[in-house]
């Protein structure tokens, strides 16, 4: 079944398009990172899933409904994280959180659950409360339905090191139970680890959508290499797929695309003194799209 299912849908605002004849569709039980920077209509999209926003053309339907003109059935099927929380500031966390339990049923054994995973005093005002502490209220909110389909915004924003621990696990236990989650972050080692699949939006088109693991296949990797002795490059730089990015009397730095067959072959017949091939991470995946060098490459 297809948990989010967004086909040709465009949206402007005055003369800004927002969103662009975008198409994406996330199977249900699918961990989903959705990566873009400020301004490359990530927000626009998750306005629309939730019904906030109508499309001005194309269709948003989720777990089979039409996001806009079925909102309220939509709406009862997410749990939503928003990137920028704004909380009743004079409300306890019990208050609060009993209120947005009121609209749904719930499992008071999970709820109790959720608050003792992310050690929260719910009995203080949330207005006392330290950012951390109002996102892990937030987060509690998103997950306490039990939704199948959650919408989390930069989830993680705030939160020490040993809380976002907590909630990757919590994340994986989601997976687990066949949810859906699609997932808008900035810390993109955390999608890295968690996504199944990831999506590259950049001026409301998306620009790749594959797995963390094709992606690195496709995407330029960072070869640099020590030489004992001023190199002679030729080998290297007569392959199609190297491309020399820097170069010093002893050492040179090249990107490469594809299989490295050939770099290895010309690397044995040079005088290396140490060299770096890492495998290319999510961070310099999404450089490489956002990097105007690599569509002159």
């Amino acid at each position: 079944m297809v948990a989010i299912d967004i086909s040709q849908v465009s949206r402007t605002f005055g003369t800004i398009r927002a969103v662009d004849q975008l198409d994406l569709r996330v199977s249900d039980g699918q961990i989903f990172g959705f990566l873009g920077p400020n301004g490359a209509g990530k927000t626009t999209t998750i306005r629309m899933l939730l019904g906030l926003l109508q499309p001005d053309s194309g269709s948003c339907r989720v777990l089979g409904r039409d996001c806009w003109s079925d909102s309220h059935a939509v709406k009862a099927q997410i749990g939503f994280l928003p990137g920028d929380i704004h909380l009743p500031p004079r409300w306890t966390g019990d208050d609060f959180l009993k209120y947005h339990g009121s609209f749904r049923k719930q499992d008071p054994q999970r709820l109790k659950a959720l608050i003792q995973r992310f050690d929260l005093d719910t009995s203080r005002r949330l207005g006392d409360l330290s950012k951390g502490n109002q996102q892990k209220v937030a987060i509690i909110a998103a997950f306490m339905h039990e939704a199948p389909l959650l919408i989390l915004d930069e989830p993680t924003s705030g939160l020490d090191p040993l809380m976002r621990q907590n909630f990757m696990e919590l994340i994986e236990h989601e997976r687990q139970a066949g949810r859906t989650l699609f997932l808008s972050s900035h810390n993109l080692q955390e999608v890295e680890r968690v996504a199944d699949q990831v999506g590259i939006i950049r001026d409301g088109n998306l620009v790749a959508v594959e797995t963390v693991t094709e992606l690195r296949r496709l995407c330029e990797r960072t070869l640099s290499i020590a030489f004992s002795e001023e190199p002679d490059l030729e080998p290297l730089t007569r392959l199609e797929n190297v491309f020399l990015r820097d170069q010093t009397e002893h050492r040179a730095i090249f990107g490469v695309k594809g299989p490295p067959t050939g770099v290895m072959a010309a690397l044995a017949g040079m005088s290396i003194q140490d060299f770096s091939f890492p495998p290319a991470d999510l961070e310099s995946i999404f450089m490489h799209y956002y990097d105007t060098r690599a569509e002159t490459s």
